[in-house]
């Protein structure tokens, strides 16, 4: 892939899921989050699978690399998606987007810890720096919701942290795929097909209610995440992070946040404050430093 697609691909995804985040708010309401998520996540499977036999790429997977997809299948598909649709429930969706962008930093750590991969000092200037803006936006957030607030953006907040560390997860047993040699599309397919698989298996076993809501917004909404928030983003995703690294493949979070801001501010009637500014300000400077930071 040569720069000027790596450029471009890089935009396009921080583009749609820029946009995803205010989308996932479109699914809450009348259809159980878990539904929604085995909803998108099932039919964005399927057209991968559809993909990759249209274009005659190979699907079967050794055991190895189907256990790495089962792992990232389960952290990013099931576990996270989870605990974000649950985070949106409670919290504004750009707040969810600018806490999310703390998965570069988390992805520096973890890969650092289960793998002993180093990483110039620039980029942990950069985590330090980014960690310490969702700080300030997790804080401005807690502090300023009030007594009549309750729990919900405390757990909000909490729910996106959880987030973003079974994110780090994935993308850990996502390298290990690649590690094994399993191609990206067929790696990916199957990882959205077992993580839907295991969310439907906790949504009957929890017993909610399996419908679709028969709305143009909650239609439009599901085919924009299925097919560009979960085919194309997560495609272009684990193809650049193959090729940049998942600890510093962090042009797409530097975009992402105000975009998400942005779409909140439009069409949520969100605020932004004071912390959101410098949370926002503090996480984008990281970003920043992850991407001058070369590769050690």
């Amino acid at each position: 892939m040569s720069r000027p697609i790596t450029i471009l691909a890089i935009a396009v995804c921080a583009l749609i899921w820029g946009t995803t985040w205010f989308a996932i708010t479109l699914q809450l309401g009348v259809v159980d989050p878990i539904v929604s998520i085995v909803w998108r996540f099932g039919l964005a499977a399927v057209v991968l699978f559809a993909f990759c036999a249209l274009t005659r790429r190979p699907l079967r997977l050794t055991r190895a690399q189907h256990l790495a997809a089962v792992g990232q299948g389960a952290f990013v598909f099931a576990v996270s998606y989870g605990f974000v649709y649950a985070a949106e429930e409670r919290v504004a969706s750009a707040v969810v987007a600018v806490i999310f962008a703390a998965l570069a930093f988390v992805n520096l750590i973890l890969f650092r810890v289960m793998e002993r991969q180093k990483a110039a000092a620039g980029a942990w200037q950069g985590a330090i720096l980014g960690v310490c803006g969702v700080a300030v936006l997790s804080f401005g957030q807690l502090s300023g919701a009030g007594v009549s607030a309750g729990v919900a953006p405390v757990l909000g907040v909490v729910f996106a942290l959880i987030a973003v560390l079974a994110s780090a997860f994935g993308n850990w047993f996502a390298w290990r795929g690649q590690q094994a040699g399993a191609p990206v599309m067929a790696a990916t397919a199957w990882a959205m097909a077992y993580g839907t698989a295991m969310v439907a298996v906790y949504g009957f076993a929890t017993g909610v209610e399996w419908r679709i809501e028969p709305t143009p917004a909650y239609i439009l909404s599901l085919l924009h995440l299925s097919l560009f928030g979960s085919v194309i983003a997560f495609g272009l995703y684990f193809t650049l992070a193959r090729q940049r690294g998942y600890a510093l493949a962090s042009y797409i979070s530097a975009l992402t946040p105000p975009i998400a801001v942005i779409m909140s501010v439009l069409f949520e009637g969100a605020h932004v404050g004071v912390t959101m500014l410098i949370g926002l300000i503090l996480v984008l400077g990281g970003q920043v430093l992850l991407i001058r930071a070369p590769k050690a």
